[in-house]
């Protein structure tokens, strides 16, 4: 009979709601809770210091979806031997002799590290110079994706971070994405991105950090057209030199104004110019990316 008058007590002051006056709250230690799922968790919650005393004429509990309540005086540990749900808020109250309730709420994040980070580019290689290109980081499930941190890099430098807008609680998995505009520089880098899972002072600390594979990049060059003036005297050699970077490797065909002169992929020479030799000069270079053309004018 007592017990059930108790529950009774504790049930029309929690149907009646926390009143606004409360002076004398509840303290629960730690303020915020952050467990990972699956492991133990505890808390410990001092109903009060004056206001729910005598004992005898007051309810004291805590109140949670999970785990149980050892009652010891004003003091109330919380304890549960594996963390199984994903959104739960244990509330520490007290209830006087007048059904006057303070209620105290325990803040509890429960997180997951991502099982897997992954990086990729789109559209996949080979890339093009000056193209825009989609750096790709795939988290697989993680919780609360609201505080997870994603950073490309290149190289060892960091280029931007990314953040979800997601709310959710329980695990997802989300892809975080970033434009980035290729350079020929970037030929041969290795691009990657990290997932940090930011918990605040009562998480793990240092944060929980998770790296992507590197994926190295093969950047295709373009080249530029280019016109030459080139004065030589009669009778002089001509060595004309048309030499260009690329990503392939390019191929060199020439064009000449006659058909003196001994053509070997980057190089034109003859040994001796006459006048019949001047004029233009054509070096075509090309790869599958693109071809231009570089003009001697002799």
């Amino acid at each position: 009979r007592v017990q059930s008058f108790y529950f009774l007590k504790a049930l029309l002051a929690l149907v009646a709601g926390q009143s606004g006056n409360c002076s004398d709250k509840p303290v629960i230690t730690p303020s915020r809770l952050v467990v990972k799922f699956g492991d133990p968790a505890s808390a410990t919650c001092v109903a009060c210091q004056q206001a729910c005393l005598p004992l005898d004429e007051s309810v004291i509990s805590m109140e949670a979806s999970l785990g149980t309540p050892d009652i010891n005086g004003t003091k109330v540990t919380w304890t549960v031997d594996r963390m199984t749900e994903w959104e739960l808020t244990p509330k520490c109250y007290y209830t006087d002799s007048t059904n006057h309730q303070c209620c105290t709420s325990l803040s509890v994040t429960v997180y997951k590290p991502p099982e897997s980070v992954s990086f990729s580019l789109n559209p996949s290689e080979p890339l093009t110079e000056g193209s825009k290109v989609t750096l790709q980081c795939d988290v697989l499930n993680v919780a609360p994706v609201a505080n997870l941190t994603v950073t490309f890099y290149r190289g060892q430098t960091p280029l931007d971070q990314v953040k979800s807008n997601d709310t959710t609680e329980k695990p997802v998995s989300e892809t975080f994405s970033l434009s980035y505009n290729t350079r020929k520089e970037d030929d041969g880098v290795q691009f990657w991105c990290e997932a940090k899972l930011e918990l605040g002072a009562e998480g793990p600390q240092p944060p929980l950090v998770v790296k992507s594979e590197e994926v190295t990049a093969t950047v295709y060059c373009k080249f530029r057209e280019t016109h030459i003036l080139y004065n030589i005297t009669r009778g002089e050699p001509l060595h004309l030199i048309c030499l260009a970077e690329g990503n392939p490797k390019p191929q060199y065909s020439w064009t000449l104004p006659s058909n003196k002169g001994h053509r070997s992929g980057t190089d034109l020479k003859i040994d001796s110019a006459g006048v019949q030799d001047g004029g233009q000069y054509v070096c075509t270079v090309s790869n599958n990316v693109n071809s231009v053309s570089v003009t001697f004018n002799v």
